[in-house]
C-alpha cells in the first residue's frame, strides 16, 4: 500500500509515522509514506513567495486553498504512478487502484469496516490535507475525491484526519501487525482492560481486577468482554 498525502505541513508527520507499528512498516516495505507539498507546483515570483490561498468569492471569514497547486500535485502524482493524467478520484491500471480523498467534517464517518475495504481494494491512496475554510470546491468536482470525516468537529487542517486514516488502513495490510497482534486485532474488544497487581492499593482503598478474568474460564471471558463493549 502507498499513500500519498498533499499538505502545506509535512514535518508535522515526522514523529507519530516513524515510531511504533507505522515506522516498522515503513521500514520493512510494507507501506510507503510519499508528501508532496501544493507550494512546491506554484511557479515562484521574483519574491519567491509562493501562496496556496486566497480570499473566497462572494466574501466571508477566512482564506480558501487555491485549487490550481492541489491539482498540479495530484498530476504529479498520478505520473508518477505510471497512470497518465486520467482526472478521477477512483482509477485503475493494470497494476495500481487509486483512490483520492478529501476530509470534510460534515462527510461519510470514517470506520475499521471502511478501513478493511480499502486496505484490500486500493493499492495507492491520496490523501488531501485542506487548511484555513477548505478548498477550492472545483478540486472535489474535478477528481470525483471520496470525502471522509473522522467525527462532527473541526481541526486546523486535514493532517490529524490523516495520520488516523494511514493508522487504521495500514492495521488492515497482512504483515503491518505481528502475529500476537493481529490475533488481538481480530478477539472481541472491551472498555476495559487490566494488568498486574491484582490488587491495585490507591488512597487507602483496594481496586481489584474482576474475577472473571482471574479464573481461566475463557468462554465466561468472552462474555463478560462483549458486555463491557
Amino acid at each position: 500500500m502507498r499513500f500519498h498525502i498533499i499538505t502545506i505541513f509535512p514535518d508535522i508527520f515526522d514523529s507519530y509515522l516513524n515510531e511504533s507499528i507505522i515506522g516498522r512498516a515503513i521500514k520493512n516495505k510494507i507501506i510507503s509514506i510519499k508528501f508532496y507539498n501544493p507550494r512546491d507546483f506554484i511557479k515562484a515570483p521574483k519574491n519567491n513567495y509562493k501562496p496556496v490561498d486566497d480570499k473566497p468569492y462572494g466574501g466571508g471569514p477566512g482564506m480558501v486553498m487555491r485549487a490550481e497547486p492541489l491539482l498540479k500535485a495530484f498530476d504529479f502524482i498520478y505520473k508518477k504512478i505510471s497512470l497518465g493524467h486520467s482526472h478521477t478520484g477512483e482509477a485503475k491500471s493494470k497494476k495500481n487502484k487509486i483512490l483520492t480523498i478529501n476530509f470534510i467534517p460534515s462527510a461519510e464517518k470514517f470506520t475499521t469496516s471502511y478501513a478493511k475495504t480499502i486496505s484490500k481494494k486500493y493499492t495507492d491512496i491520496i490523501l488531501i490535507c485542506g487548511r484555513y475554510e477548505g478548498i477550492d470546491a472545483r478540486v472535489d468536482k474535478i477528481l470525483k475525491t471520496k470525502k471522509i470525516s473522522i467525527g462532527d468537529y473541526v481541526l486546523t487542517g486535514g493532517e490529524l484526519p490523516a495520520m488516523i486514516l494511514v493508522d487504521c488502513v495500514s492495521r488492515q495490510i497482512e504483515g503491518v501487525l505481528g502475529n500476537y497482534e493481529s490475533l488481538e486485532e481480530e478477539r472481541v474488544s472491551s472498555s476495559e482492560v487490566y494488568t498486574r497487581p491484582e490488587v491495585l492499593k490507591y488512597n487507602n482503598k483496594n481496586y481489584k481486577v474482576p474475577k472473571v478474568l482471574l479464573s481461566g474460564d475463557h468462554k465466561k471471558i468472552e462474555e463478560w468482554k462483549k458486555g463491557t463493549k
